[in-house]
């Protein structure tokens, strides 16, 4: 028999479970000043295996954690297969999805996740990411204050040191930084025309709305070439793309793509997802039906005042190049030409790795500082086989 104030962490059963594991960050950090939650239905599509892409190519269970009848955290423990398949490192399995105000079940959490972990031979367990490097991730721990964005976790401040203080290790940082869109700073970080026409036959064009698939293929095969072996980067398959893109549909504008072709190749490519908390922020999460019919009339009017860069590589084949060494600022110029055609005021430039000084340079030439950061962590696991 359990005591009235005892902390038991259990597998997520059924879909009313399910559904208060999704719903459970809204309940738990509702009133807290700097949180605003994000739609239901948006994190659904990213943790319903009956709904997420994630599932065709991963395994994941659900964990809430109990003092008495009341719910006080959740931890998903998972694994990706492709990310077995594609590493020679240490066999790694993922937790993710944490949210807990309560430090104290933090650990029970983890530990929920590890166990689970080991039963698949698993070494190494790293997060947080919901579900993997594709989706959210990290453990916000500064920026709790900065407006929400989309696809961005929010975290109370308390949680990095409760997963550190579990016996896990800071692996990486990643940085997000906001731009401002105007006139004056567009024209501050514009490549110079004589530079563009230097660049011979580099072409840049938007979404092409009658071949979505086409172009969602395209925007996989860059990405994924461009990340191939960096840290904890997971390939995406098509199935996630063209999701990606048909969820997108609704509030997808062609100056929303930015692909770059040299000699009529597809080289580089950056994707702008407007912040859907600029239309749903004050309705709470589960919108009564008098809030649906809001939020459908500012998608409609696309009333988005922000947007954040979601996707953006440049092909290996460049490295060295000078090309390689334009591309990217010639990215970042189009995008501010296009923030200005389209409502946004600011484009966040997110999840940069701490590591990775040259993007980190380019970006910081504009913006100094990043305005928010997110922390990933790691943990050696024992095995019964040692």
């Amino acid at each position: 028999m359990t005591k009235p104030d005892q902390i038991v962490v259990s597998p997520v059963v059924g879909a009313r479970q399910l559904a208060l594991f999704i719903r459970l960050p809204r309940l738990l950090y509702s009133g807290l000043p700097d949180y605003v939650p994000p739609l239901d239905m948006e994190q659904k599509g990213m943790l319903n295996p009956k709904q997420s892409p994630f599932f065709a190519h991963g395994k994941a269970c659900y964990f809430l954690a109990w003092r008495g009848n009341k719910p006080i955290g959740r931890i998903s423990a998972q694994i990706d297969f492709l990310a077995l398949e594609k590493t020679t490192e240490p066999r790694t399995g993922f937790f993710g999805a944490l949210d807990a105000l309560d430090t104290a079940c933090v650990k029970p959490l983890l530990d929920a996740a590890e166990n689970w972990l080991r039963q698949f031979d698993i070494e190494r367990i790293r997060g947080p990411w919901t579900l993997n490097s594709n989706g959210e991730s990290g453990t916000m721990i500064a920026g709790q204050n900065e407006a929400p964005m989309v696809g961005m976790g929010w975290h109370p401040k308390m949680l990095g040191p409760a997963i550190e203080a579990a016996g896990f290790e800071k692996a990486v940082d990643l940085f997000s930084y906001k731009m401002e869109v105007s006139k004056e700073a567009e024209q501050a970080n514009q490549v110079p025309a004589n530079l563009r026409q230097r660049l011979g036959s580099v072409t840049v064009r938007g979404l092409r709305t009658n071949h979505i698939p086409e172009d969602a293929e395209i925007l996989k095969d860059i990405y994924n070439d461009a990340w191939a072996g960096t840290w904890g980067n997971v390939p995406l398959t098509s199935h996630e793309v063209q999701s990606l893109l048909k969820t997108m549909k609704p509030i997808l504008k062609p100056e929303q793509y930015v692909l770059v072709e040299f000699d009529k190749e597809p080289v580089a490519i950056a994707l702008v997802v407007p912040n859907v908390y600029d239309v749903s922020g004050d309705l709470n999460g589960a919108p009564s039906p008098l809030g649906w019919v809001k939020l459908a009339t500012r998608i409609l009017r696309h009333d988005f005042r922000s947007a954040r860069v979601i996707l953006l590589g440049v092909k290996k084949k460049l490295a060295g190049t000078a090309l390689s060494a334009i591309i990217p600022a010639l990215l970042i110029d189009e995008l501010m030409q296009r923030g200005r055609h389209l409502p946004y005021r600011t484009i966040e430039l997110g999840w940069v790795l701490e590591t990775n000084t040259g993007i980190r340079n380019l970006i910081e030439r504009i913006v100094p500082e990043p305005y928010k950061t997110h922390r990933m962590y790691e943990k050696t696991l024992e095995t019964s086989g040692h």
